[in-house]
């Protein structure tokens, strides 16, 4: 009897172990203090005109501009002369400028042909040349792959890094074309990043871009990313630009954004205590009164849906679920931001978990009034 239940015993133990686990596997992101049903939640959301996963734009934000929209559908038809009229009303207004320039880019690293037809009709245009050095880029990205270092095959590393190279020569030809222009030295970053510019290149980069626009919020974001432990610097590094950054801005630049990614970028605990800080308190405050500063005297800004993105997901693990709802409204039906967006193909489907969470925990705040 004691041998057969021994074996019993063992038997048993990996189901035991399973249920261990499974017990005790905690999922930070979706957090919730007491979660109704998803199905009723999703419900709810749908009742609040909130869109369900398949309904979510994964490519962008925020809504696109018409005016951008149009220029794109042109230039997919092979017409470039209304993407060059739209850099071209856009001025020197450096952070539509540099978001313009990297919707055309994406659409030039996919198919050329119109900015072919474009460079050919106006030799030494300076708003051709910076859509094709960021096309060249976002080309050079694409050839390398998403995948982490030990899963990138030495064709691909080698594609990347011949691309990136072309790209450096496409860069200096768009800044000699038009000097006050941060765009080429912004876009260079992601070369900065890909190629591994020490921190002394960078450092020269990035003069050259505040030099002409000190509170970008793109170039801040791209910079960032270049300081992260993930890329080219550590933790420290990454915590302390984005802290000064922040610290030296003026309300309503958006640039309070910066110490949510940082943090967010080296959180590695599934303690949502770590969220819940007075000092991630205060981060999230700052942010909400950034994000309102910009949407008083610049609703459409590059930027703003990003904030509005983050302070939604902070919100939600602060478990203040009113003010994250708040938030969740303004940017529902395009989820291309952090956090969701690191989730690739699940990123529709995360948001709306996340955000049915605080759906559920506002109707049941509301029930219990």
């Amino acid at each position: 009897m004691t041998v057969l239940l021994w074996i019993l015993a063992v038997l048993a133990l990996p189901l035991v172990i399973a249920a261990i686990w499974f017990t005790g596997v905690f999922v930070k992101e979706l957090f919730s203090p007491s979660p109704p049903a998803p199905d009723a939640t999703a419900l709810a959301a749908e009742r609040l005109g909130l869109l369900p996963a398949e309904r979510q734009d994964t490519e962008h934000a925020a809504p696109p501009p018409a005016a951008w929209s149009a220029a794109l559908a042109a230039a997919r038809d092979g017409d470039w002369e209304p993407a060059a009229e739209l850099l071209r009303a856009n001025g020197r207004d450096w952070e539509r400028r540099s978001s313009i320039a990297a919707e055309l880019g994406t659409l030039a690293a996919e198919e050329d042909g119109w900015l072919l037809a474009w460079e050919s009709a106006r030799p030494g245009d300076p708003d051709a040349a910076v859509v094709r050095a960021q096309g060249t880029v976002y080309l050079a990205w694409e050839l390398r792959g998403a995948k982490q270092a030990q899963y990138t095959s030495r064709e691909q590393f080698e594609g990347f890094h011949r691309m990136l190279t072309a790209a450096r020569e496409e860069i200096a030809r768009a800044a000699e074309l038009n000097p006050e222009d941060p765009t080429p030295y912004i876009v260079e970053i992601w070369v900065g990043l890909g190629l591994g510019y020490p921190g002394a290149e960078m450092d020269k980069l990035w003069a050259e871009i505040t030099s002409r626009a000190p509170y970008h919020f793109g170039a801040h974001y791209a910079a960032l990313q270049y300081w992260c432990a993930k890329w080219r610097g550590s933790k420290q590094q990454a915590f302390a630009f984005a802290e000064r950054a922040a610290g030296r801005a003026p309300l309503g630049s958006l640039l309070t954004a910066l110490p949510l990614i940082a943090h967010f970028e080296h959180d590695e605990t599934t303690d949502v205590a770590a969220d819940s800080t007075p000092e991630m308190l205060a981060l999230v405050d700052a942010g909400l009164a950034d994000a309102a500063a910009c949407a008083a005297s610049d609703p459409d800004r590059p930027g703003l849906a990003q904030l509005r993105h983050l302070l939604a997901y902070y919100l939600h693990l602060q478990d203040r679920h009113e003010a994250a709802l708040e938030q969740f409204r303004l940017v529902d039906g395009h989820v291309d931001a952090l956090p969701w967006s690191y989730r690739g193909d699940g990123a529709a489907s995360y948001y709306c978990r996340v955000r049915n969470e605080t759906v559920g925990a506002v109707q049941a705040a509301a029930d219990a009034a």
